[in-house]
């Protein structure tokens, strides 16, 4: 077993052991901070295909989480307010039900990611940052200009949406939800990175051309892993939401797509367990640095800025060692 392999294990375990000690004390805000940073973890996972196998550095991500949220607001909204979405041709209605919810916001951030992916995948280096940045961007400003779901003020949802068997109300419970969905996610994440697909997608991030001579598309392998990256991310838009019970234009900010980064950035690029690491420890100075100072961001710059320059392999690689391990 490699020390990633071992670090791993007790990352999952610290995962476990924290909200059932805060459960167990009776700390419900604790596991409700847990709940955040596993969400905001998935997200970072979402974006690890696209950056950490495929190479594509996306500063526009916080589109696909923000599609997710709003498609968990407005099913929800509409199922609180009984009233339909669209009555014509076809009646479709609100639900309060959380997985026909995550249906819908992994299949339209997808279908999103796929559009964004084969227009943004025609440019490379800066040019690709900028062009999803400015998707993400108009989205922001579309969300702002839609007084039907709260523009600028955003989107209230009294209720936290169900799941069959479970109280969602319960903080421990809706972690427990969470927390299984990343870990399939990175069960399957594992599975990707070892598959054909995988290892093609990380052989055109390192050689394109290699990859074109044995007549595979590196085009098409970075629209796959772009679209299954937007997928997961607003899967954990829809959780977001959820946990919140409130959908706001701040969804599709620059500044969200810029914070899913740095959870990859500081817990190790291309590490299974990076982002999680990253939104872990994001969550942890947001928490006992922001009761001191409203600019506790500075620490976290300075943090950030001495893993770029000495620890390029995030937290995870300092501990590890060189190499991306994605057992």
């Amino acid at each position: 077993m490699t020390r990633e392999s071992l670090f791993n294990i007790v990352m999952m375990s610290l995962l476990i052991l924290f909200p059932l000690w805060a459960w167990i004390a009776d700390e419900p805000f604790m596991i409700t901070l847990a709940t955040k940073a596993v969400i905001l973890a998935l997200a970072g996972v979402g974006l690890n295909i696209a950056l950490g196998l495929g190479g594509l550095v996306s500063l526009g991500h916080a589109a696909f989480f923000g599609i997710g949220g709003y498609a968990m607001g407005i099913l929800a909204s509409h199922a609180q307010s009984y009233s339909p979405i669209l009555e014509s041709p076809f009646l479709i209605e609100g639900t309060k039900s959380m997985p026909v919810i995550w249906l819908v916001a992994i299949i339209s951030s997808g279908l999103a990611a796929l559009a964004i992916g084969v227009l943004s995948l025609r440019t490379t280096g800066v040019y690709f940052i900028m062009i999803t940045l400015a998707f993400g961007q108009m989205l922001f400003f579309f969300s702002i200009s839609w007084p039907a779901y709260g523009g600028e003020d955003g989107l209230p949802i009294y209720v936290r949406n169900g799941f069959p068997g479970l109280n969602t109300l319960d903080p421990i419970q809706f972690y427990g939800i969470c927390f299984a969905i990343l870990a399939v996610v990175l069960f399957f994440c594992a599975r990707l990175a070892k598959s054909p697909f995988g290892l093609a997608l990380n052989a055109a991030r390192q050689t394109a051309e290699r990859v074109e001579t044995v007549g595979i598309s590196p085009y098409r392998l970075r629209l796959a892993a772009f679209t299954i990256s937007g997928m997961i991310t607003g899967l954990a838009g829809a959780l977001f939401a959820d946990l919140n019970r409130f959908v706001s234009p701040t969804m599709f900010s620059w500044q969200t797509s810029g914070e899913i980064m740095v959870f990859v950035i500081l817990g190790g690029v291309a590490r299974l367990f990076g982002p999680v690491v990253g939104a872990a420890l994001f969550i942890l100075l947001e928490h006992l640095l922001g009761g001191l100072s409203d600019y506790w961001h500075i620490y976290l710059g300075l943090l950030l800025l001495l893993i770029v320059l000495f620890a390029r392999g995030g937290v995870i690689g300092t501990f590890a060692g060189k190499g991306a391990n994605h057992d």
